[in-house]
């Protein structure tokens, strides 16, 4: 067996860890016990938790998902070749469980993507640490909120990275909160293109009131900032065709799918139109003291 982890040096007292397999992919997917040894292993090395999503009530068996979707080529494959429905047939989820594929999807993104990289295809892939440890401390501001998670600008070194921080265990005040992320791979790192009119909304926004809350974003904002995050990571150079890409990738969801997103686009209208009511009272209280 190889170990877990490789340490080499990359200057500046930094040094970059490289998770490798313990087993190979044939081993892991005829034997289940293995397959679970491995990926805690491999979670621990990245500093994220061992946890078992629940789907319809029921644990969802990550062992089955990756023989599954590593079957079908891998992550990339199936969200291609849209397989995530042929998955979900699988595990034979009560006809009341929605958006099946769907959850099976982000589950397989958030715990086995990493993992399937080194196992399936056998990449390399590194993270930066401090110290000999996995984890670190991270300082940022949470920018926006929705259902599972915050939009986050996290500063490493003298590097700021914007990110999205699923299911984070502090919750959040305001949207200038400051956050501490006690683990980088607990953020999926995405760069938002510019608006159409990005400069007039910022300089509206540097000579307006910085205390007004920021706008709702819709359904489809939410599916653009996770989907550009998938593309960036899996096609840096390639980053002027994400727009066509992702507007494609919209159309195709199923009604179901896309109600996930507008759900969060609902959440967000919300929680501005409460942001902004408690914003205009205080402006008139302000108002009325003058």
């Amino acid at each position: 067996m190889m170990s877990q982890t490789a340490l080499v040096s990359t200057g500046a007292g930094k040094r970059q860890m490289h998770p490798q397999a313990m087993a190979s992919h044939e081993k892991i997917v005829n034997d289940p016990t293995l397959f679970r040894e491995c990926l805690k292993n491999f979670q621990s090395v990245l500093g994220t938790k061992d946890t078992i999503p629940v789907i319809g009530g029921k644990d969802l068996d990550l062992h089955v998902l990756y023989v599954e979707v590593t079957k079908r080529g891998g992550f990339d494959k199936v969200v291609a070749d849209k397989k995530w429905r042929e998955v979900s047939s699988v595990f034979k989820f009560s006809p009341t469980t929605t958006s099946a594929s769907y959850a099976l999807r982000k589950h397989y993104f958030t715990l086995l993507h990493q993992f399937e990289k080194v196992y399936f295809f056998k990449h390399q892939i590194s993270l930066f640490d401090k110290s000999s440890g996995s984890c670190f401390q991270a300082e940022g501001t949470i920018d926006a909120k929705f259902d599972c998670g915050y939009f986050v600008s996290i500063k490493m070194g003298s590097e700021v990275l914007n990110g999205v921080l699923y299911h984070p265990h502090q919750q959040a005040q305001s949207s200038s909160s400051k956050l501490v992320a006690q683990s980088c791979k607990a953020i999926v790192p995405y760069n938002p293109p510019p608006h159409p009119h990005s400069g007039r909304r910022n300089r509206r926004r540097r000579n307006g009131d910085p205390n007004r809350p920021k706008p709702n974003r819709s359904g489809y904002n939410f599916f653009f900032a996770e989907k550009h995050s998938m593309l960036k990571s899996l096609h840096p150079h390639r980053e002027r065709e994400f727009t066509k890409m992702i507007g494609e990738s919209w159309n195709n969801l199923s009604p179901e799918e896309k109600m996930v997103y507008q759900n969060y686009g609902v959440k967000d209208k919300e929680r501005y139109q409460k942001e902004l009511k408690e914003y205009k009272e205080r402006m008139m209280t302000t108002s009325t003291c003058y």
